[in-house]
């Protein structure tokens, strides 16, 4: 419940807020919105909060169409932001696959750290990141990460300790400050803001999707059954492999896969 009071007798709501508040940096947070509910309150509370920031959107060519044209029609002001390499070419998940020999799974997840995970740098972020997405968040993420490279190997502080207010002052010369302001809220949390304050949400949540994510997403349990609602994408994905392939053997590797329709087996629940 969001109205339930902590130990300061502030609600969930209150306690968000003031996180955000207590954190600005002068000039304003980086914030990651990827069109998912999560995203959509944290955007409502930057704007309750008062503080200055910018919403971006990592493009990744594998959103599904339905949340495109949700972002593109609710949040006009969200900046679309496409993942580039260091040449400046355009990163896509079909010039991906090919570039890295195999396609992404569950134990390489090579595609979020090129497509969403970019942005940000010598920046304070805030996500929509909670503990009750997985174990592994709620094992790894903290309210408050202070990174001072580009991997996450920084501080985790709390972020309603006021004695961690300094750390804004401490700007990262390679990585980025990430604060998650809902990162204690569970789904029904969420769910209890968004109708409350009757915010928009992707029309995918009510056809039965419980998190969204890129299409053919090896982390889907139901990766085969998406994959055939949006048969575009599955041939897209059937291209890259047959690309993959190519590259694979000019490289000389031996593989198990003859046809783009082989790789498509392997890895559909990998």
């Amino acid at each position: 419940m969001i109205g339930q009071l902590n130990m300061r007798g502030e609600d969930r709501v209150e306690t968000a807020i003031k996180r955000l508040q207590t954190f600005e940096p002068k000039e304003g947070y980086y914030l990651a919105f990827s069109g998912g509910k999560d995203s959509v309150v944290i955007k409502t509370l930057a704007d309750m909060a008062g503080v200055k920031y910018d919403a971006h959107y990592n493009v990744t060519s594998v959103d599904p169409p339905e949340l495109i044209y949700f972002i593109r029609e609710n949040y006009p002001d969200v900046k679309w932001e496409y993942p580039r390499d260091a040449g400046g070419n355009r990163i896509t998940m079909w010039n991906l696959i090919p570039r890295k020999k195999m396609p992404p799974t569950r134990i390489v997840r090579y595609c979020c750290a090129d497509l969403k995970e970019n942005g940000g740098e010598r920046r304070f972020v805030v996500t929509g990141v909670r503990w009750a997405e997985s174990v592994r968040r709620k094992n790894s993420r903290a309210g408050l990460e202070v990174n001072f490279s580009s991997k996450r190997d920084g501080i985790s502080a709390d972020p309603d300790n006021p004695d961690n207010a300094h750390l804004t002052d401490a700007c990262p010369t390679h990585g980025k400050h990430i604060l998650n302001p809902i990162i204690d809220w569970g789904n029904a949390d969420v769910w209890e803001f968004i109708h409350q304050y009757e915010l928009p949400y992707c029309a995918l949540y009510d056809m039965g999707y419980n998190r969204l994510g890129c299409i053919g997403c090896p982390m889907n349990s139901k990766q085969a059954q998406e994959l055939e609602r949006y048969p575009k994408f599955k041939q897209a994905y059937l291209r890259a492999f047959n690309r993959m392939i190519q590259v694979r053997r000019l490289d000389g590797k031996t593989t198990e896969w003859n046809t783009p329709e082989d790789v498509m087996n392997w890895w559909i629940g990998r």
